[in-house]
């Protein structure tokens, strides 16, 4: 992946709204969501999300198809491949195993912690 593409990705995922609509068109998996579907799940007005959908096909990271009168929108793994693969390369000397998060431990919610008895 070319830097000034890494930069575009990375830019277009930058915003709060456009971040939700890829994760969500990620977990769909390869077959995507119609528009209203991805607009209903996150209660984004339909112009609002077309402008968002148009940053991240402009930076590569969704396609378009029409299946009958609605737009399907995907995810478009090769471009999220390449940019983790660009980060992993240039940002941790090519040794992925140290761009690892670090193990997650399993929180208890402050809720339901145990209290102790009043005494």
């Amino acid at each position: 992946m070319e830097k000034s593409n890494a930069v575009a990705a990375l830019a277009a995922l930058a915003q709060d709204n456009r971040l939700d609509v890829y994760r969500l068109l990620v977990q769909a998996g390869p077959d995507g969501l119609p528009a209203g579907q991805v607009a209903a799940a996150l209660k984004l007005a339909p112009n609002t999300l077309t402008f968002h959908f148009d940053r991240l096909r402009g930076a590569g990271l969704v396609s378009v198809r029409r299946d009958g009168r609605s737009m399907i929108y995907a995810a478009r793994y090769d471009t999220m491949n390449a940019l983790l693969d660009y980060l992993t390369e240039n940002c941790c000397q090519g040794r992925a195993g140290q761009c690892l998060p670090a193990a997650r431990t399993k929180r208890t919610p402050a809720t339901a912690r145990r209290k102790e008895p009043a005494t």
